[in-house]
């Protein structure tokens, strides 16, 4: 954004990073090739819209949240100013809560805890491959009411010189059917590269395909760290100095999930709100994508009866 058991480090490319992905022997296949269609040329990206909030928080001394926004993601509009200065539409003390590299089956669900409990929504950029091993969880996430985006099928840095051009392509549009895969319904075009390395032609490329790229302005480092209380310190240090910014997590990180109950109450106390960005429309995958997705990969059965065509109580 190093990892427990089983993750790496990449070194840094850029001022805000993203963590390196798995030497796990299942996440990390060659990228299989897939063609891509033609997409009309963008229109000029709009300014955020302002949807009001409605709030149902049980927890009267919640951090709770400040407002929504809707994203018209036409052209590939980027955010976050470590890359991206153009769009500044935070106001002061605003924070967007933003979370990638799962859904995992341990932290994810305490991710998703701490926010429900201080009523606060998120945007989380999922990696394809995990979001087939967890499904049920990233749905959880869905239900949740938070916002969906893509990160990748296998979390390799695009700029990889491993990777041509066509296999950069690849790891984007099959990580969002992957995604879609998992919810059973289209993400939001919203998309996070590893590492935050994204070099020019691949920014041409989201742009042609209306999918808005995301940075960040404050990285919690949680990936250089294994102690929750310096998750709080990187964040809060750089936040109370910036006074706003889209902040970079990962729920995959357990320290981070230990952390955020903690940081949540230190923004709260701090007067910040937070804002979370939604799509004005889902990202269009490919169907080509998504037709090979199911047929060359492994993907568990994911079964659609309700609990109780499945499980009933015979005794007791």
């Amino acid at each position: 954004m190093r990892y427990a058991a089983g993750l790496m480090a990449i070194s840094m490319a850029v001022l805000c990073t993203a963590p390196a992905w798995s030497q796990n022997p299942r996440v990390n296949p060659a990228p299989a090739a897939a063609p891509t269609t033609p997409t009309p040329p963008p229109a000029p990206a709009a300014a955020p819209k302002v949807a009001p909030v409605k709030s149902t928080c049980a927890n009267p001394d919640a951090l709770g949240m400040g407002r929504t926004v809707e994203i018209d993601t036409t052209g590939g509009p980027g955010f976050g100013f470590e890359h991206f200065k153009q769009l500044d539409f935070l106001r002061d003390k605003e924070v967007v809560l933003t979370f990638d590299d799962g859904p995992w089956q341990t932290t994810t669900p305490m991710v998703l805890k701490a926010l429900a409990d201080e009523c606060v929504k998120a945007v989380f950029f999922p990696i394809g491959k995990h979001a087939t091993y967890y499904p049920e969880i990233l749905k959880q996430v869905a239900a949740a009411g938070h916002t969906i985006g893509g990160h990748t099928w296998a979390h390799i840095a695009l700029t990889s010189k491993k990777l041509t051009a066509q296999q950069r392509k690849d790891e984007i549009e099959k990580g969002f059917s992957a995604v879609k895969w998992a919810l059973g319904s289209a993400p939001a075009p919203f998309f996070r590269a590893p590492a935050l390395q994204h070099p020019p032609e691949i920014v041409t490329y989201l742009g042609e395909r209306n999918m808005a790229i995301f940075s960040c302005d404050i990285d919690s480092f949680d990936f250089k760290t294994r102690k929750s209380e310096q998750v709080i310190t990187n964040v809060m240090t750089k936040l109370d100095k910036l006074g706003k910014g889209i902040i970079l997590m990962h729920d995959f990180q357990k320290h981070t999930a230990e952390a955020l109950p903690t940081l949540l109450r230190r923004l709260k106390a701090g007067g910040y709100k937070v804002v979370l960005m939604k799509a004005k429309a889902p990202v269009v995958t490919i169907a080509s994508y998504d037709e090979s997705l199911v047929k060359d990969v492994k993907l568990p059965t994911v079964s659609s009866r309700p609990v109780n065509s499945v499980v009933q109580t015979i005794s007791e």
